[in-house]
């Protein structure tokens, strides 16, 4: 079943993307979670209108992305967790926690969504992790992983 893409959809396509899908996966996921649209004539042509009138906003937008890349690209964090024995952190450093920290850096909001960590981190050491700013600028930050002091006085 063709179906046009709402928004991403992690390891299927982008917002705006026409793919071709199992008729249960879009019918029982994609559709009901409005994640995307049968690919009707009606709605092809909605969106071949919605991507006109994109291109115009899309050069604005990309242009945003790549000065906020540029912002970023030389930034580093330092991040600080409790260390159980060896190198091993008690929690785990996510991606919440380093758009949190990129935030107080560098003064720029970015979406925890934005942030592709595959996993979270468990263990310390310096990190390179890309934030996904717009379909063709990505930024690179440094987090470096650090064990907390201990705080027995």
């Amino acid at each position: 079943m063709k179906v046009i893409l709402t928004r991403e959809v992690k390891s299927l396509g982008q917002q705006d993307d026409i793919v071709n899908v199992a008729e249960g996966y879009a019918r029982n996921y994609l559709l009901p979670q409005r994640m995307a649209v049968p690919a009707t004539e009606a709605n092809l042509a909605e969106l071949d209108r919605r991507l006109k009138l994109g291109e115009k906003k899309g050069g604005k937008l990309l242009e945003d992305a790549k000065a906020v890349a540029e912002r970023l690209e030389g930034i580093e964090v330092t991040l600080r967790g409790k260390v159980g024995a060896g190198t091993k952190l008690y929690g785990a450093i996510t991606a919440a926690d380093i758009a949190a920290a990129v935030e107080e850096a560098a003064g720029v909001k970015v979406d925890k969504r934005k942030v592709e960590l595959g996993e979270p981190i468990k263990t310390l050491g310096s990190y390179t992790v890309p934030i996904r700013l717009h379909r063709e600028s990505t930024a690179e930050v440094k987090v470096e992983v650090v064990a907390e002091p201990d705080s027995a006085d």
